[in-house]
């Protein structure tokens, strides 16, 4: 009687089996997918690349919307950091300087593709500087490519993905959040950081302080572009300051203005920063005095090239200006 209970329960086990081998994939069900473990250089990990890009030799090929010849190139990243870097930064400038602009601009146009489309259809990227980096092919020398050749490949990695490389031309002494700085909505990334800034002694007078005024007809059409009527002014006075300094906002006839905003609107050339010490109004114009150039958020061109007379490696000078960042090399 055993042995009859034992040889039905064997054939039971063995149609069940059966069955189960009829449904492929009911096995890979039940079990826990594996995690792709990131690849690692040392302790740094390599982000991966945007889904889509073709390679060739396993450098990225870009089509590039060049804007001053209104045509579409072909080159790889490589290339095309040559041109920004060229634009961004003066090819007489330290070597190493160059070499963090460069690990900055790679990492920059990878993120801008995995995150954003070009507005020039059939582009993956363009040479405009209202979407992208400066760029400057004609001033491309031996330096440049020297500062590319050295970096190839290589881009910043925050915990193996890539972040915002945000670079400006001047802190005044100390770099700002997003959120204050550059109107964020986001929460400010874990990588940002309000950081002093050795802004070189070499950089012109005309960047580390200026003054600059404007009709108050001009900061109100500005301002409504900013998304505040503030009417004909009557009063405006520096808001709120972040820890840098800079003016997160200002009140104009006792509203709230964001001031990054107001500075793009204005005019991002003339108004150079929100690192302000004063603003006024008198006859019909208003005054900003202030120092720096640019949002100030991430690295200082000027405080790279600062950081490189003092000795500093390209490595050193973007991780001084991001937070917990490392710098990997994806080809």
């Amino acid at each position: 009687m055993k042995k009859n209970w034992f040889t039905l329960m064997t054939l039971l086990l063995a149609v069940c089996l059966s069955a189960c081998s009829m449904f492929p994939g009911a096995e890979e069900e039940i079990q826990p997918e594996a995690s792709k473990a990131p690849v690692l250089q040392g302790e740094i990990a390599v982000p991966s690349l945007p889904d889509g890009l073709e390679t060739r030799g396993g450098v990225p090929v870009l089509t590039v919307y060049d804007t001053a010849n209104e045509t579409y190139e072909e080159m790889d990243v490589e290339r095309y950091v040559m041109g920004v870097l060229a634009g961004e930064m003066r090819n007489d400038w330290p070597m190493e300087a160059l070499k963090a602009q460069a690990i900055l601009a790679r990492t920059f146009v990878l993120k801008f593709i995995d995150e954003k489309e070009s507005a020039y259809e059939g582009a993956d990227i363009s040479t405009d500087i209202k979407e992208a980096q400066a760029y400057s092919a004609e001033k491309i020398n031996e330096r440049i490519e020297k500062a590319v050749s050295d970096t190839r490949g290589e881009v910043l990695s925050v915990n193996g993905e890539l972040p915002y490389a945000w670079f400006h031309a001047h802190a005044g002494g100390m770099t700002e959040l997003p959120t204050l700085a550059l109107d964020y909505k986001e929460a400010d990334p874990v990588y940002t950081q309000a950081v002093e800034s050795p802004d070189s002694d070499k950089a012109p007078t005309s960047v580390k302080s200026w003054t600059v005024s404007f009709p108050a007809d001009e900061v109100a059409q500005a301002a409504k572009a900013s998304g505040t009527d503030v009417g004909k002014i009557t009063s405006i006075e520096l808001g709120e300051k972040g820890e840098s300094g800079r003016t997160a906002y200002f009140l104009i006839n006792g509203k709230k203005v964001s001031a990054p905003s107001l500075r793009i609107n204005l005019d991002s050339t003339k108004l150079k920063s929100t690192l302000l010490s004063s603003v006024s109004m008198d006859n019909g114009r208003i005054t900003f005095t202030g120092s720096g150039y640019g949002h100030g958020v991430g690295m200082s061109q000027w405080g790279a090239y600062g950081m490189a007379e003092q000795g500093k490696t390209a490595e050193e000078i973007v991780s001084h200006y991001f937070r917990n960042a490392g710098v990997a090399r994806v080809w």
